[in-house]
C-alpha cells in the first residue's frame, strides 16, 4: 500500500481509497479528493508539512497526517 505522502514531487497518482473516519475523512473529501481522482504533487515544504497538490484544477495544501490517509496507485 502506497500513500500520498510517499509520492515524489512532480508525480501524479490516482486515489485508490481514503482511510480514516469522521472529520478526517470528511475534510479530505471536502477538498475534492475522492476515489479515482488524479492528484499531482506540486511541492513539499522543507520540513515535509504541508504538501502542495493539484486536484481537479485546484491547488491545495494538505497536511502530512492527512496525506498518510490517502491510499494511491
Amino acid at each position: 500500500m502506497k500513500n500520498l505522502k510517499e509520492i515524489p514531487v512532480g508525480a501524479t497518482a490516482t486515489v485508490k481509497k481514503i482511510h480514516g473516519e469522521g472529520a478526517v475523512k470528511r475534510r479530505i473529501m471536502d477538498m475534492g479528493i475522492t476515489k479515482g481522482v488524479e492528484v499531482y504533487v506540486r511541492k513539499v515544504a522543507p520540513l515535509g508539512d504541508p504538501i502542495e497538490i493539484r486536484v481537479r484544477g485546484y491547488e491545495l495544501s494538505l497536511r502530512k497526517a492527512d496525506a498518510e490517509n490517502i491510499e494511491v496507485e
